[in-house]
């Protein structure tokens, strides 16, 4: 793959068109996705898409143009289109922020991959997938079980006018199996692993790592069991969160809630903006001073872990929430220069037709010291809950109600009798600060989400919350769902 000479004449036609800057992303696409349900092959898809995307800067305004085709009318047209677009924006904006990049970056990049999925046989693949669902029915009321998998890769170089060419090859990789019982006019729903899947950054050893087939059959049982479970009780009482669901709430409480062009009031089509103030960056108690919550878009495994962003920034680490205390935010060059720091390269795009944007990457709550066992030493009275099953937030990421698949009573330090339909809820802030344990590194795990959505029209972004289970005091359960 090289698009050196497509890139050459689409930057140098922007340039001469009156462009100060621009860049251009040329990329390669692969999915596939395949899907068993109750013992037959329900869906199965193989996509290839191939196009490019292109920026161009006006006096402080941004232009995006794309196009499937390489010939040279169609790169100086979609490089005059995108010129055009940011003379337009700048002509009607009050507020120039865009600007010429200070670094440029020669490298290559590619996703460390034990296996590439291709070299796996299409029959293996299956297998796999028809073994893990067939043995989810190990009770008779399991009325659908579900396994499939997805696998993607993306091929991808990036030039720009100041001399930048970045060349990148990301592998991501996961798959899950659910199972719906039904019976006593309920139905309840378990799945593995966590609420989404396993999804990492790599190849077919991710599906391995998943173990699908070894925990089936347990899985199977404990959606059975739920239909005869008691109902979680309401009250104000302890709650621990499984690792998938501290994942979930991060995503959901503070990965979209410290998107910078969110807070600025950029960004607001789809799931609104959000309760923080880059004012209150240094001083905000976000959580307790167990809480610490990073951006690493170099983690090994991580869904969202690339080289360079789609603005073409090294990926970096860099702190949101230290000790507790609000200290950063998910930024591009352009928003990290309105608040005087420097982007924590979270700016990607669906594909080479979207326009790049902040998305959340990998952002990860470090792990505490405690063993996850001892989580409940000290719980007089309490639930334990994994893997998510519904969840509501307001458009401003501050209040939430959040259920779960399944929970467990805790009486006295216990883990007792399984409990069906567990909710709980609070606002961000209060709940964080109740966090008074994490788990530690043993039990710590990076959590991937294929399915985030952002911005209108909306893209699905690939994005790691890597967590350990946590223990949360004085918290209201049991409020609405299923009642």
């Amino acid at each position: 793959m090289d698009f050196s000479a497509h890139a050459e004449r689409v930057l140098d036609t922007a340039l001469v068109r009156g462009a100060a800057y621009a860049d251009v992303r040329f990329e390669r696409t692969r999915s596939e996705r395949i899907e068993v349900r109750n013992g037959d092959v329900a869906g199965f898809s193989d996509t290839h898409s191939e196009g490019f995307g292109l920026r161009a800067l006006v006096d402080g305004a941004w232009g995006f143009a794309a196009c499937a085709l390489f010939d040279d009318a169609s790169l100086d047209a979609a490089a005059a289109r995108a010129v055009a677009m940011a003379r337009a924006g700048a002509s009607a904006s009050r507020q120039r922020i865009g600007t010429i990049p200070l670094e440029a970056f020669v490298d290559r990049y590619v996703t460390p991959c034990e296996r590439d999925p291709a070299s796996v046989p299409l029959g293996e693949r299956v297998a796999l997938l028809l073994d893990a669902e067939r043995a989810l029915h190990s009770a008779p009321t399991i009325a659908v079980g579900r396994a499939w998998l997805d696998l993607w890769r993306t091929d991808k170089e990036f030039y720009s006018s100041i001399g930048s060419r970045i060349a990148q090859t990301i592998y991501q990789s996961g798959g899950a199996i659910s199972a719906m019982a039904v019976g006593d006019g309920d139905a309840q729903v378990r799945m593995w692993p966590g609420d989404r899947g396993m999804y990492f950054g790599g190849g077919w050893e991710v599906l391995e790592l998943a173990e699908l087939r070894e925990n089936a059959a347990r899985i199977g049982e404990e959606a059975h069991q739920l239909l005869s479970a008691p109902q979680c009780p309401s009250g104000t009482m302890d709650v621990i969160l499984g690792g998938s669901q501290v994942s979930l709430q991060v995503h959901e409480s503070c990965g979209h809630a410290a998107e910078l062009d969110r807070i600025m009031g950029w960004e607001a089509n789809f799931s609104g903006t959000s309760f923080l103030d880059p004012a209150e960056r240094g001083k905000l108690h976000y959580g307790s001073p167990i809480v610490t919550i990073e951006i690493d878009n170099t983690m090994p495994r991580g869904f969202a872990t690339v080289g360079y962003d789609d603005e073409g920034t090294k990926s970096v680490r860099a702190d949101v929430i230290r000790n507790g205390i609000l200290v950063g935010f998910e930024s591009s060059r352009d928003t990290a220069r309105q608040i005087g720091t420097a982007s924590t390269s979270c700016v990607r795009a669906e594909s080479w037709e979207h326009v790049p944007m902040i998305r959340m990457c990998n952002l990860n709550l470090l792990p505490g010291k405690v063993p996850f066992e001892h989580l409940f030493d000290d719980v007089h009275l309490g639930v334990y809950m994994e893997a998510n099953r519904s969840w509501s937030i307001d458009d401003r990421r501050l209040n939430f109600q959040f259920g779960t698949q399944i929970g467990w009573e805790i009486k006295s330090g216990k883990r007792g009798r399984m409990l069906k339909n567990p909710t709980y809820g609070g606002v961000t802030p209060v709940f964080w600060n109740s966090c008074d344990a994490i788990a530690d590194a043993a039990s710590w795990f990076e959590w991937g989400t294929p399915n985030c959505g952002k911005g209108e029209p909306m893209q699905t972004g690939r994005t790691t919350q890597a967590a350990a289970p946590a223990r949360f005091r004085n918290v209201a359960v049991g409020v609405g769902y299923g009642r």
